[in-house]
């Protein structure tokens, strides 16, 4: 495959390694902040120029000519500017982070005049008009029919000076999103609470210990330290005996990134997010009203599945009624063993303080089905996890995974290759999975490369992150243990594998379109949590689990207890998430952000937990000033998607479960082809409903989700 967008690159750039690596791998460890402005820069007036060429009008509107030029030249900018963006989510540093600033106004403010060239629009309508169009496969017609949805939602069609207050609008976004994900990172990293008596460690796991004591060494302390970090804080709160430490840990982690930082998480107020949160969303109500919406939450419907705002609303109140009584005996089950059989005393009206709830949990769970999630994680070493997850994909998808040799930012990296049983190459990913000062908490997948057919029939294979923050190995008695992970870490990780395939798997040759790209947002999570479902089947658990210490697998006996307590408090857990969603659909559909002021976006969030849930929102928390899903991540008006998908994956795994009542195994070649054929390899060049339609043969049905979870 040709190794480069450019033939040549002048003298001054010829060993920047953001423009080196072409259409192949970037060197990431060679980048530095010094290289950024000036390929970025260069990338910018490149693309620039190809935007100018397209915008002739001596030059015809055909795919040829219009549409492919353009992709290559964004194309270019958009591998080098994501290098770069991912480099700053991973290893941030303040070098990398005061570089990547300085330039993102200029690569948002290219972007923000792209969306909006009215010529360029006008030659992509000549092109949806033209003979040539039906002659061009149905992803080259979705590629243009979503450019010309584009061009309409990046204010194409506004007035001169309009334009100029929208392309404001996207610059300050831009600049927000970055400053509120910083913040959050910043307040997670600036936390360490150092323990020097042993005693106040009670009820911790040893690796939970084993790792505080390695973070203190790291850090130059003596004793055991606990930072904000997942794999450091939860543990803390599901075991530790210490009612003072959950309730420090518990204050330090709900107060990040805000006014109460100082005070409770070690933090710093140039960190809060408060007046943040607010001019996102003015700022966000001001770009859909500018294009005719009546909020944000409808403008963001364009490209969705769902059809109108009250859909959603009336999709995630439903689904909070049903769930509800669920959750209620959830709640009082739990108060009721916390106050019995733990003489956990309460000062508030919930009879359970926020921080004995994941502690009274844990022991109620081991009371009742008689393990702990400590005592599964010992099961689950990282490495034989993996060979099962390849295992699934290789046995469902006819694939073979082998191990890489690709440039890394960091030595606990992996690399994977994916072949075809004829051992053809069809793609790359990265596996980043531990935890670490500079990485952005959270689990995701992000292309590095996208599947695309070159003008010359080239097939670029495409190239995938996938990045967990799962507690890293440690040390113990000056040996190395292996890395074991949780069954919740287990989920994270096909969940993750799952956003992998759907942009690994595609075999659409049209970039815009191809994987995860044009796929409608609300789902875009279907492959993700239809992977989630095979961490439950006994025939994968039991060839992917070997306990660290004796090697042997899953006792049956230990399965069957975690299937007995699969939905346990799912209630609880169900109804947390719909209200996060509805938090986030109604600050985008009904929440006068042009008036508010001071904590109105924690006030919204505190009268949904009111009207919804079935505990009060504590009165410290602040958990919403770093909620970056919808602030920095991509999901603002649409963390429903998590469960508007979940209807559409539980639906989808339920044929292999028709098929494992014909065959014996889920693990279905058969199912598993007309899966990747009908879902993963279309990718976003047919609309999802029809990828749905085609591989279950009917519309979506809600009855395997609420079966699955309990709640039918």
């Amino acid at each position: 495959m040709t190794n480069t967008f450019f033939p040549s690159l002048p003298p001054a750039l010829q060993n920047n390694p953001l423009l080196t690596f072409g259409r192949g791998i970037a060197a990431y460890s060679d980048v530095k902040p010094e290289h950024i402005a000036p390929a970025i820069r260069f990338l910018l007036k490149h693309a620039q120029e190809s935007v100018d060429a397209a915008t002739n009008s001596h030059i015809p509107a055909t795919w040829d000519q219009l549409a492919e030029p353009l992709e290559d030249a964004t194309e270019a900018l958009g591998r080098s500017w994501g290098v770069i963006s991912h480099l700053n989510s991973v290893a941030d540093t303040p070098e990398l982070r005061t570089a990547y600033g300085e330039i993102l106004p200029e690569v948002t403010a290219f972007m923000s005049s792209l969306g909006q060239n009215l010529a360029l629009y006008q030659k992509f309508k000549e092109l949806k008009n033209s003979p040539e169009y039906a002659q061009l496969s149905r992803a080259q017609q979705k590629v243009i029919e979503n450019s010309l949805r584009e061009f309409r939602l990046g204010g194409a069609e506004l007035n001169d000076a309009d334009k100029l207050r929208f392309s404001e609008i996207q610059d300050q976004q831009a600049a927000l999103g970055k400053a509120f994900s910083d913040h959050v990172l910043d307040a997670t990293d600036g936390f360490v609470h150092l323990i020097t008596n042993r005693a106040d460690l009670a009820g911790l796991p040893e690796d939970t210990i084993a790792a505080a004591a390695h973070t203190a060494e790291q850090k130059g302390l003596k004793g055991w330290a606990f930072t904000l970090h997942f794999p450091s804080y939860y543990p803390v709160m599901q075991y530790s005996e210490n009612r003072d430490l959950r309730r420090l840990m518990y204050e330090a982690y709900v107060t990040r990134a805000s006014e109460l930082a100082p005070q409770y998480a070690k933090g710093d107020l140039a960190w809060d997010n408060t007046a943040n949160m607010l001019e996102q969303l003015r700022l966000r109500d001001e770009e859909a009203r500018m294009l005719g919406f009546a909020n944000y939450a409808a403008l963001s419907l364009a490209p969705k599945m769902a059809s109108s705002v009250d859909e959603v609303d009336l999709f995630l109140t439903n689904f909070a009624n049903k769930a509800k009584p669920f959750a209620q005996q959830d709640w009082q089950e739990l108060c009721e063993y916390a106050k019995t059989e733990l003489g956990l005393a309460s000062e508030s009206s919930n009879g359970l303080e926020p921080w004995d709830v994941p502690f009274a949990a844990e022991r109620l769970k081991h009371a009742r089905y008689s393990f702990s999630e400590n005592e599964l994680k010992q099961y689950f070493p990282l490495p034989r996890v993996l060979d099962g997850l390849f295992q699934v994909i290789q046995t469902l998808f006819g694939v073979k995974i082998e191990a890489a040799d690709l440039p890394t930012w960091h030595a606990d990296v992996q690399s994977f290759v994916v072949k075809d049983l004829a051992g053809k190459i069809q793609a790359y990913f990265y596996l980043d999975p531990y935890a670490r000062p500079g990485k952005r908490g959270g689990a995701w997948m992000d292309d590095a490369r996208g599947r695309r057919e070159l003008a010359n029939g080239e097939i670029q294979v495409p190239v995938a992150y996938l990045v967990c923050n799962f507690a890293a190995p440690v040390k113990v008695d000056g040996i190395l243990r292996q890395p074991t992970i949780t069954h919740d870490d287990v989920i994270t990780l096909f969940h993750e594998s799952g956003h992998g395939l759907h942009h690994l798997l595609t075999q659409v040759g049209a970039l815009g379109v191809s994987g995860i790209n044009g796929v409608e947002w609300d789902a875009v999570e279907l492959p993700s949590q239809f992977m989630e479902n095979f961490c439950w089947e006994w025939e994968v658990l039991e060839k992917m689990t070997a306990h660290a210490e004796t090697g042997k697998p899953l006792p049956r006996e230990l399965f069957e207890k975690m299937i007995a307590a699969k939905n346990f408090q799912n209630g609880f857990a169900t109804l947390r998430q719909i209200v996060m969603s509805l938090t986030d659909w109604r600050l985008h559909s009904r929440f006068d952000a042009q008036d508010a002021k001071g904590h109105a976006v924690l006030d919204v969030s505190r009268q949904i937990a009111d009207e919804y849930n079935i505990i009060t929102q504590p009165e410290i928390s602040r958990w919403i000033n770093s909620f970056s899903h919808i602030f920095a991540g991509g999901y603002a008006a649409g963390y429903y998607s998590y469960k508007w998908a979940e209807v559409l994956s539980a639906d989808a795994y339920s044929a292999f479960e028709e098929a494992a009542k014909l065959t014996g195994s889920v693990l279905d070649t058969e199912t598993g082809t007309r899966y990747r054929e009908e879902i993963l390899e279309v990718g976003g060049s047919r609309p999802a409903a029809e990828s749905f339609k085609a591989f279950r043969g009917r519309e979506p049905s809600i009855d395997a989700l609420l079966r699955h979870g309990g709640l039918a």
